[in-house]
């Protein structure tokens, strides 16, 4: 079932609305190190957010390379908002404002209970990668 938000790109953001989402989304609490406004503004492309009314409800991140590689992060929707399309609707949004702005690759890791989300219902493709663990 979807359900009406209102998709916002570089919407301006609010520190502990973004932390708390973050901590509830992924079920873990996260000392925020730097503001969220600050690395946004500092390393993203592009963010998108979802409200229902003035509710943060969801959001994803972009970095990239300056060139033709972006790198989806964060993407997270509060459990009480989740299965409702919402997700899929800001990676579509995201990946619209990459392209929008040259990107040709758009790069995405997960974890296998994701596996459906990104490729049944973003269109990603499965691709090798590699991780180094530099604190381990």
């Amino acid at each position: 079932m979807q359900v009406d938000v209102d998709v916002r790109v570089r919407f301006t953001v609010n520190d502990e609305a973004l932390t708390d989402l973050h901590d509830r989304a992924f079920g873990s609490s996260a000392t925020v190190v730097q503001p969220w406004s600050y690395r946004l503004e500092r390393h993203s492309l592009t963010w998108v957010g979802a409200f229902a009314g003035s509710t943060l409800v969801g959001f994803v991140n972009i970095c990239w390379d300056g060139g033709s590689h972006a790198f989806m992060l964060d993407t997270a929707v509060h459990p009480d908002f989740q299965r409702r399309r919402i997700g899929r609707q800001l990676v579509l949004t995201a990946a619209a404002e990459a392209k929008r702005a040259g990107c040709q690759w758009l790069h995405v890791d997960y974890e296998p209970h994701l596996r459906s989300f990104y490729r049944d219902s973003c269109g990603f493709r499965p691709t090798d990668a590699g991780l180094l663990n530099l604190n381990g």
